[in-house]
């Protein structure tokens, strides 16, 4: 008699606990050391043209959140980030996307950073955030960063 055995794969998403049906994501908050946050247009993108957003990007299949930011800051802003830290994993539904975002506070970096894919990027106090047009997933995080230690002493 043969025992047959099967292997099943499991996707990184649900290693990480995040439901398939979601897109991840990740955003990192540049933190300046007068306690500005760095925001960046979406003129060039498919979709909500008329939205700011903290950088970032898609994580890649196999990829940790933290390795996928650190890629998505260096070919959208050309910068090295030297100080990560996990911030806040928020859920969001659009009508057409479901996004799990994980975000990171970086507080160093190398480099200055710039808008290599044409975006335009604006430092804004973190008080002001909440009069920035953000995207609808960014907005829970104006009031939490108000509360996090890291800008309490902004």
């Amino acid at each position: 008699m043969r025992i047959r055995q099967e292997i099943q794969t499991v996707p990184r998403q649900a290693e990480l606990g995040i439901d398939s049906n979601r897109t991840h994501v990740v955003a990192g908050i540049l933190r300046s050391a007068s306690c500005q946050v760095l925001i960046t247009d979406r003129l060039r993108s498919a979709s909500m043209r008329d939205f700011w957003e903290f950088p970032g990007g898609k994580v890649e299949r196999g990829e940790s959140a933290s390795s996928a930011l650190r890629r998505e800051l260096e070919e959208e802003l050309g910068i090295e980030a030297l100080e990560i830290e996990h911030f806040r994993r928020i859920e969001h539904d659009y009508p057409d996307l479901h996004v799990t975002i994980d975000f990171f506070i970086v507080s160093a970096w190398q480099g200055a950073p710039r808008g290599r894919e044409g975006q335009q990027l604006r430092w804004v106090d973190t008080n002001d955030l909440g009069a920035e047009r953000l995207l609808p997933a960014d907005a829970p995080l104006i009031e939490a960063l108000s509360d996090a230690p890291e800008f309490s002493k902004c």
